[in-house]
């Protein structure tokens, strides 16, 4: 992009923008809040409905399918009426009020607590009878991360561990994701503390604003693109992929990270490329930290036909593909691969505080590998 000069700026005009900049950003994380919580806020009053009807009245579970053709009739342009996800605001109001839940936060001392703002607990228009603290933490965390809680975990203590963590840190759907399978609240109370937030990636808030509207708004006022924490996750984990691959060894040729496509004059850029000298074939990986879409086939399928086109040496083997993501559903996998006429294989990556049992004896352990840092920090 062309960058115009102002020569006739005044001396104080970088600031003047980046205040203006400022500004905007803040005005953008403002709005997607204050839309979270009121759209949390509706969800929990429609669940609580539901649970209070059915128990007062005697209704059967058909009721909610009726519900949601209803709403879906009245409010026709609204997403979020399906008859699954008024399941889950029923779902989400009747694990949230349950006594354990309420017992936990009550005997929570430590840990973090949920950024205040003007629009705190006051502006948040839950029933008063449910407890203040609960409705200020549920609202501060976006939908797409309460229904990724219900389905992972069932235990209430982890739920509100991992609920904190989100509130405080703004964590993305898929940073959750991945704190969860990490096991993030099992190593903090097997290292005997009462979290481990301040080792979490650096605060983005940016991230949470996307997330808060990314399921049922699209507001283009807030213009939030991918968030920098998630790139920096990718970017962890990319080395963490390309450097136990090269320690495997089996014939691997490290080529190149973000390995650079051209078609045309567009541009694309593979994770990790490598070439396996067994097969004689390149090898193109592709991390994704959320779980698997049906469009990751097709940009990996649209991958190898570059590569097979611009970069596979005559004598080569076709190139192969692999997409690693943090969930799979096979059968969409099957689908998603059906059409796709070039070499690809999805799977899920797994990280573990310990290595598996056949790994032993064959790596160095945790201890070994701190004593090398030690001797080569000394020697430099």
């Amino acid at each position: 992009m062309t960058r115009i000069s102002i020569p006739d700026a005044p001396s104080d005009y970088a600031l003047f923008i980046s205040e203006l900049k400022a500004r905007v950003a803040a005005a953008r994380l403002s709005a997607a809040r204050a839309v979270n919580r009121d759209l949390i806020a509706l969800y929990w009053d429609i669940g609580k409905a539901i649970v209070d009807k059915q128990s007062a009245q005697g209704w059967g579970q058909s009721v909610v399918e009726q519900i949601a053709r209803d709403l879906r009739a009245s409010f026709p342009g609204t997403q979020g009426f399906s008859a699954r996800n008024v399941w889950d605001m029923r779902r989400f109001y009747d694990e949230y009020s349950r006594p354990e839940i309420l017992r936990q936060l009550a005997a929570e001392s430590g840990g973090p607590t949920p950024r205040r703002s003007k629009h705190s607990i006051a502006a948040t228009p839950f029933a008063e009878g449910d407890s203040g603290f609960l409705r200020q933490l549920v609202a501060e965390v976006p939908w797409g991360h309460h229904l990724l809680l219900l389905s992972k975990l069932s235990d209430p203590v982890q739920r509100i561990f991992y609920l904190r963590a989100c509130a405080a840190y703004g964590w993305s759907r898929s940073v959750l994701l991945n704190q969860i399978k990490a096991g993030a609240y099992t190593r903090s109370r097997s290292e005997g503390k009462s979290h481990n937030f301040p080792l979490a990636l650096p605060v983005h808030l940016a991230e949470q604003a996307e997330e808060a509207l990314k399921s049922s708004y699209n507001l283009e006022f807030l213009g939030v693109r991918q968030a920098i924490k998630e790139r920096e996750l990718e970017n962890q984990l990319t080395d963490k992929l390309r450097d136990f691959i090269l320690e495997l060894g089996y014939g691997f040729c490290f080529i190149g990270r973000q390995h650079r496509l051209t078609l045309g004059r567009n541009e694309y850029f593979i994770d990790l490329l490598f070439y396996h000298r067994f097969l004689k074939s390149l090898v193109a990986v592709e991390l994704k930290i959320g779980k698997f879409e049906p469009e990751y086939a097709g940009k990996m399928d649209f991958y190898l036909n570059l590569l097979n086109e611009k970069e596979r040496a005559p004598d080569d083997a076709p190139s192969i593909g692999i997409i690693l993501c943090a969930e799979k559903d096979n059968l969409e996998v099957e689908f998603a691969l059906k059409s796709k006429s070039n070499p690809i294989g999805v799977a899920e990556y797994q990280l573990q505080a310990k290595l598996p049992a056949e790994m032993k004896g064959k790596l160095p352990t945790a201890r070994q590998l701190q004593e090398i840092v030690r001797l080569r920090s000394r020697e430099s």
